[in-house]
C-alpha cells in the first residue's frame, strides 16, 4: 500500500500556489483522506458532525465571520477548531488570517498554509492531486505498449519474450510505455493507467543484448509516459494437451484492481508471428469498441444459414405433390 501523502506534498504542487504561514511546522503531518471541506458550523460551536481528518479550507466567508467577532469570541471559536487533530488549515484568496489562528496552530503543531486562489478554484485544483494520491495502485511484472492507440498489457513468465515482443512492436511504429515493471493506478471506477518506474525511463532489458534506451534508439515518438490499459495479453508456452479458444465468442476476462479487462491468451510455439497477432488483438478491440464483433457476427450468419436450410428441408419433406 502506498504511503499517505503529507502536507509538504501540497506545497510542491505549483498549480495550488501555496505558501506556509507557519514555516516548517506541521508539514510532515499525513493527510488521511482524499476529501477537503470548510470548518462550517464548528466556528460557531457546533462540532457534532465535524470531519476533523480532512483538509480544512477557510474561505472569505469563514475569515470574514471571524473578523466580526470580538477578541474573546474569536479566540473561543478558533480554540474549538483546534481542539481536533487537523491535518492542516488552508487560507484561500490570499487573505490575512487572524493572529489567534496562527498562534493556536503553532501550539497544536498544525500547518497553516495560504493560497492566492479563490476557494472554488482551489478545490478544483486540489481534487486531482488527492484523487491521484489515494487511488488504488499496484505494480506488476509485465510490459505495456500503445498499439494503434490501444494499451496492451503483456503478462507471462520471466523470459517468455514480453520485452522482445514489445521491441518488435516499437520497431513497427508502435510505442513503449513500460517494460519489466508496470505501475498501475485506478482512476475512478473502471479506468486503469499504467506507467513505468521513474528510474527506468523507457529502458528495456533484452537477454543477450543487455539494456537498451528505446527513446535514444527510436526517437521520442516511440515512447509515452503513461497509457490506459485496455487489453491484457497473456503469453504462455504451447501446451498440446490444452484446448485454446478458437472462435473468440466467449471472450475471457481478468481482474486488475477490481476492474474487469478483456484477456487474450496467446500460446507460443516456433514460427508464430507474435507481433502481427498483437496488432490484430489491438485492431479487433477497436472494432468491438465501435460495435463490430466479428466472431459473433459470423456465428449469427452461421445460425441463420442453418435455420434457412432446416426450413427448406422441412418444406421438401412435407411436399407430397
Amino acid at each position: 500500500m502506498s504511503p499517505l501523502p503529507k502536507v509538504r506534498d501540497l506545497l510542491e504542487r505549483d498549480p495550488l500556489q501555496l505558501e506556509a504561514l507557519t514555516g516548517d511546522l506541521g508539514l510532515d503531518r499525513e493527510i488521511p483522506t482524499p476529501e477537503a471541506s470548510s470548518p462550517g458550523l464548528v466556528l460557531a460551536g457546533y462540532t457534532a458532525r465535524f470531519a476533523a481528518h480532512r483538509i480544512h479550507i477557510l474561505g472569505e466567508t469563514e475569515v470574514t465571520y471571524l473578523a466580526t467577532l470580538d477578541a474573546v469570541a474569536r479566540r473561543r471559536a478558533i480554540e474549538t477548531l483546534f481542539q481536533f487533530d487537523l491535518p492542516c488549515v488552508v487560507i484561500s484568496k490570499g487573505q490575512e488570517p487572524p493572529s489567534e489562528l496562527l498562534e493556536l496552530a503553532r501550539k497544536k503543531g498544525v500547518a497553516v498554509i495560504r493560497t492566492r486562489l479563490k476557494t472554488a478554484e482551489f478545490y478544483r485544483r486540489l481534487k486531482p492531486f488527492l484523487d491521484d494520491a489515494f487511488a488504488p495502485a499496484t505494480t506488476v511484472h509485465a510490459s505495456l505498449a500503445d498499439v494503434f492507440g490501444v494499451g496492451l498489457l503483456f503478462l507471462g513468465r520471466s523470459g517468455i519474450g514480453k520485452s522482445e515482443c514489445v521491441l518488435d512492436l516499437v520497431e513497427r511504429g508502435h510505442r513503449l510505455v513500460a517494460d519489466d515493471l508496470v505501475h498501475i493506478t485506478r482512476r475512478g471506477n473502471d479506468v486503469l493507467i499504467g506507467r513505468g518506474h521513474e528510474l527506468a525511463q523507457h529502458h528495456m532489458e533484452i537477454r543477450g543484448v543487455g539494456l537498451i534506451d528505446i527513446r535514444a534508439l527510436f526517437g521520442v515518438r516511440a515512447v509515452r509516459q503513461q497509457k490506459r490499459i485496455e487489453v491484457v495479453v497473456q503469453l504462455e508456452d504451447w501446451d498440446a494437451s490444452r484446448e485454446y479458444d478458437r472462435t473468440g465468442i466467449d471472450g475471457q476476462t481478468t481482474q486488475v484492481l477490481d476492474v474487469t479487462l478483456p484477456l487474450v491468451t496467446v500460446p507460443l510455439n516456433p514460427g508464430k508471428n507474435l507481433t502481427v497477432i498483437c496488432e490484430v488483438v489491438a485492431m479487433n478491440h477497436l472494432l468491438r469498441y465501435s460495435g463490430v464483433d466479428a466472431a459473433r457476427a459470423f456465428n449469427d450468419r452461421l445460425i441463420k444459414r442453418l435455420a434457412e436450410r432446416r426450413q427448406l428441408q422441412e418444406y421438401l419433406e412435407e411436399d407430397n405433390e
